[in-house]
């Protein structure tokens, strides 16, 4: 019998990181989840899948937390590591009207650390396995439009830094993803978000399994097109 794939989902304790975590399950992958703190989303995804969901505790803006999570992992192999990480915050504002703390806490949760984590864990993937990580088409220079300004630029900035690890880390055979899930609706994406869960989630990890063994670095939605940097 093959042994079933492994990913681990980083921020799966709610919304589109949750969401994930059952898809996979439901395709029959082991997959290790983190959350901040207690989840009643994982634990009763746990209860239904008690031999292949592992949960795990990490704060993702810790950085001796995500040291601590490859320590505890060491040995383990990991087909897909994929980084959920984002807050939005002050949406409507510009840089002359928002508090700074808002704009910095987005960049750090934002682009900062799901790049840093990344880093950490980049070495449970083996040549030919995926880097996956949260964007939004938002994040796009060329379509930027003005709305959600700081938001954007925080994942603006994501992209750029998984621009950077892509070159820095080019011989390790890695398939790398930025993935934007369209505008969802969950407690940050809104209640007037066009999508629901059920109509992004699925069509993510679709384009997850259509890019595994392409390495190099693609910014795509979740219909796997590539969007402007």
């Amino acid at each position: 019998m093959t042994e079933a794939s492994t990913v681990l989902v980083l921020g799966a304790s709610r919304g589109l990181g949750l969401a994930l975590a059952e898809e996979w399950l439901g395709r029959g992958w082991r997959v290790i989840a983190t959350a901040r703190g207690a989840s009643e989303g994982l634990d009763a995804l746990a209860r239904r899948y008690p031999a292949a969901l592992e949960i795990e505790q990490v704060d993702i803006n810790a950085a001796d937390a995500v040291r601590a999570l490859r320590a505890r992992l060491d040995g383990r192999r990991l087909d897909v590591l994929f980084v959920n990480a984002g807050i939005a915050r002050a949406i409507e504002a510009s840089p002359a009207t928002a508090d700074e703390a808002d704009f910095l806490d987005m960049m750090r949760t934002n682009a900062f650390s799901p790049v840093r984590a990344a880093e950490l864990l980049r070495d449970l993937v083996p040549a030919g396995g995926t880097i996956a990580v949260m964007t939004s088409e938002l994040g796009s220079i060329e379509h930027a439009g003005g709305g959600w300004q700081l938001y954007s630029s925080s994942k603006a900035a994501l992209n750029m830094l998984m621009k950077g690890y892509a070159a820095k880390h080019a011989g390790d055979g890695h398939t790398l993803l930025l993935v934007a899930p369209g505008w969802v609706r969950t407690d940050m994406g809104g209640s007037d978000a066009a999508l629901s869960i059920e109509e992004s989630i699925p069509l993510v990890v679709d384009t997850i399994e259509a890019n595994r063994g392409k390495p190099g670095l693609r910014y795509v939605d979740r219909f796997n097109r590539r969007i402007p940097w």
